[in-house]
């Protein structure tokens, strides 16, 4: 009976990340996936949690425990609800019917906050209701709020893991939501009558254990509560601001696949619930709690500090590991995911790099930061409980400013310091800013401190000192995380994504790698399907005006497309800002003339954003529409693979308007080959239009040939008619409206983003 209401609350933060991961990735499809909305979306969820924990708090401690009880019932009662019909919130209301609307940043924040607030308002709610109903005596206070924490999040660190690796593959969106909301129901109807259970047994208790008096002084330093508060709210801005810079560092590490976001998420959970689990044990030995509660912050971003540098030390001297880093693919993940999803047998076989890239590394720099930031949190309750009527308020109290610090930190972190500190700079800013807790010690301190007392917070300073010194700067760290020397990589990085260009050798005067948040995107000089997927369509299209390329990467795919000189205006839209500047760099460095023509180019307009969502916003349309190749488990490339997506592209299309995408999987061309009536296949790369399309191979040859036009290619090292000619000596596979498209209905959709999470195509499909 005692640990039921821990199971309940295991269950409802299982659920609560369940949520968590999806609506990111439905809210994503509505607001974009650039910085801005995705530290939107974050700073929103946690919003809703702040508003509900200070809300609860202050209901609860006017709730006898009964009450307090049913009210966390009726929390996940209204949290289940909503998440059963919430598919058809953020995904049938926002992006069917109101994502072609154009809104400003405030508004987009407005909506995003008050779409997300009902559900997170009552998570918030649960732990200040729950957390009351089972304290009887303020010195169970701490033991209690500690314990419920760490079963709430180490429930949330896994239902984060099961989600990314074997929910969304075999389920898909809405079916992970739906059982979410199973889970919050389920704890709904145990809880009821558990709490009329546990009247009966308090009523049925001696009356002495009831009426005792629920006050008790703190011990060792001591804050007003405020202060605490104030404390409390940057260890959360830090917190945050660690979860950034570790989620850039090891997306990049492990080349940013769909599967990255969900496993980091669960380290850091787990990390948080077993602390907090481990701290409530201790906490009642613990004679100084709030000292302990500051060393703990202090050594938090001091470890993690270290952690990167000594990474990056290992990386820089240990072969094996630097050569996994250093592959452009070090894992088959889609191979590893299948792995993890059968036997035991299939379990034992997964590749060390998957191993070590995806929870070794992880782990160590992770885990034990975690640890320590969950235990601090029943340290804090056991310095700041000391009233017993005071229980629910302080609690959501404290977690609503830490919940605004780390929603602060969001903003400040990923808006403000990737851009003008990158992520190595950020990293050290942290550091210094971990001096700040022994200085609050210090400060406090009245009188002169004993020795004994000093040498302890001097250290402390000390050591963010050197640790700062020591840190690598941001070109030791890209290029160790690449695999290279800071001479062989030319890097840009804002608050968008890291992109890196890698060279052979320490001079930039044969082949350049284009690395794009870790993954492989492209090399220099062109010449390769990226080229075939820019020249192919501009050249079949008969007269084409207006172009849009979502992509810049090394610019190839745009070099491709441009050599059309009929095209008027050009649109590239990319996301990851630092591109252009960064090939502007190379070109100055190592002057070619592909990357002269492009970047001299004025009837190429850039533009910075979410791709899909520029064009679900714009009126305009398009001649030829296209996205640069993507490998299909890249994280969030569903969003350009899927059906709602090619419609999207159809539904932009000029009359005989052409739409082009690289077709890497069997499931892609399907999904394609669905949505246009009209389809050139050519296997690896699928053209369709709304109309018929008019396959001239003389034609798109006698075009080529053009004055000017094969000059221009092979300037650039590129024989365009060589390269074209497997896709214009044969006829490709053509589908019209009266072709049977039965056998092709294993498709990508918004829903159900099969290729991303790597699901093996069904048997029956070509």
């Amino acid at each position: 009976m005692a640990a039921l209401p821990y199971l309940l609350f295991f269950a409802s933060g299982f659920a609560a990340l369940v949520y968590q991961v999806v609506w990111q990735r439905l809210l994503v499809i509505f607001s974009g996936s650039d910085i801005q909305s995705t530290t939107i979306i974050v700073a929103a969820f946690m919003a809703g949690l702040g508003c509900g924990s200070v809300v609860g708090g202050r209901v609860a401690d006017r709730l006898s425990p009964t009450a307090s009880l049913i009210g966390f019932a009726a929390a996940e009662l209204a949290i289940g609800g909503f998440g059963f019909f919430s598919t058809s919130l953020y995904y049938d209301v926002l992006y069917q019917r109101l994502g072609h609307l154009t809104w400003s940043l405030e508004s987009r924040a407005a909506i995003l906050f008050a779409s997300l607030l009902w559900p997170t308002f009552f998570m918030g709610v649960s732990l200040p209701l729950l957390a009351r109903a089972l304290t009887t005596t303020i010195e169970r206070a701490a033991v209690v709020a500690g314990g419920l924490y760490g079963w709430n999040t180490l429930g949330a660190a896994f239902g984060a893991f099961a989600t990314t690796w074997w929910m969304l593959p075999l389920y898909g969106l809405e079916s992970c939501l739906q059982l979410g909301a199973l889970l919050n129901l389920l704890a709904a109807a145990i809880a009821i009558p558990l709490a009329f259970r546990l009247r009966r047994l308090r009523a049925d208790a001696a009356p002495v254990t009831v009426a005792v008096a629920g006050t008790r002084r703190a011990e060792g330093f001591t804050l007003p509560f405020a202060g605490w508060a104030v404390i409390y709210a940057l260890t959360g801005f830090l917190a945050l601001s660690l979860e950034i810079v570790w989620f850039r560092l090891m997306a990049v590490m492990q080349r940013s696949t769909a599967f990255t976001f969900g496993t980091l998420l669960a380290l850091y959970l787990t990390g948080l619930g077993l602390g907090s689990l481990a701290g409530s044990a201790l906490v009642r030995r613990t004679r100084r709690p709030g000292n302990a509660f500051l060393a703990m912050q202090a050594a938090v971003v001091l470890y993690a500090g270290l952690a990167v540098t000594l990474l990056i030390a290992t990386l820089d001297e240990g072969r094996l590991l630097s050569s996994w880093v250093a592959n452009a693919e070090p894992v088959d993940i889609a191979a590893a995911a299948a792995a993890l999803r059968g036997s035991i047998h299939d379990l034992a076989r997964l590749p060390d790099p998957f191993l070590v890239l995806y929870f070794g590394i992880p782990a160590i720099l992770i885990l034990p930061p975690t640890l320590m930031m969950g235990a601090a949190f029943p340290l804090l309750q056991r310095a700041v409980q000391t009233d017993l009527d005071r229980v629910g308020t302080r609690i959501g109290t404290l977690l609503m400013v830490n919940i605004a610090g780390a929603a602060l930190g969001s903003f400040v972190t990923g808006w403000w310091c990737l851009d003008w500190l990158g992520t190595s700079g950020t990293l050290k800013l942290l550091v210094v800013m971990s001096v700040l807790f022994p200085l609050v010690q210090l400060v406090r301190s009245f009188g002169p401190l004993a020795p004994g007392r000093f040498a302890p917070i001097a250290a402390v300073i000390a050591a963010s000192g050197v640790l700062f010194a020591w840190m690598p700067d941001a070109g030791a760290l890209w290029a160790s995380l690449h695999g290279a020397r800071p001479v062989e990589i030319l890097f840009g990085e804002d608050g968008s994504g890291v992109f890196v260009l890698k060279s052979e050798r320490s001079v930039f005067r044969r082949r350049v790698t284009v690395f794009v948040n870790g993954a492989t995107h492209s090399w220099i000089p062109y010449g390769g399907i990226h080229t075939v997927l820019g020249a192919l369509p501009a050249f079949l299209h008969p007269d084409p005006r207006d172009v849009a390329v979502i992509g810049l990467g090394s610019g190839d795919t745009l070099f491709a497309i441009a050599g059309r000189k009929a095209i008027e205006r050009l649109t590239c839209i990319e996301i990851v800002k630092p591109q252009l500047d960064t090939l502007e760099r190379l070109h100055r460095e190592q002057p070619y003339p592909g990357l002269q023509a492009i970047l001299g180019d004025r009837r190429i307009e850039q533009v910075y954003g979410d791709g899909r969502l520029y064009l679900m916003q714009s009126r305009r349309q398009y001649d030829v529409i296209e996205a640069d190749a993507l490998w299909p488990t890249s994280a969030y490339a569903g969003n350009l693979y899927s059906h709602a997506y090619f419609t999207l592209l159809r539904d932009r299309l000029k009359p005989n308007g052409l739409a082009v995408s690289w077709a890497p999987t069997g499931r892609v061309r399907n999904t394609f080959i669905n949505v246009f009536p009209y389809v050139l296949d050519y296997g690896d790369i699928v053209i369709g239009s709304r109309e018929p399309i008019v396959f001239d191979a003389a034609a798109i040859r006698e075009r080529l040939t053009d004055r000017g036009v094969g000059g221009r290619y092979a300037e650039s090292g590129v024989d365009i008619l060589a390269l074209l000619a497997p896709y214009l000596d044969r006829r490709p596979q053509f589908y019209t409206p009266a072709d049977d498209r039965s056998n092709q209905r294993d498709v990508n959709t918004d829903l159900f983003p099969k290729d991303e999470f790597g699901l093996p195509q069904s048997g029956s499909e070509p």
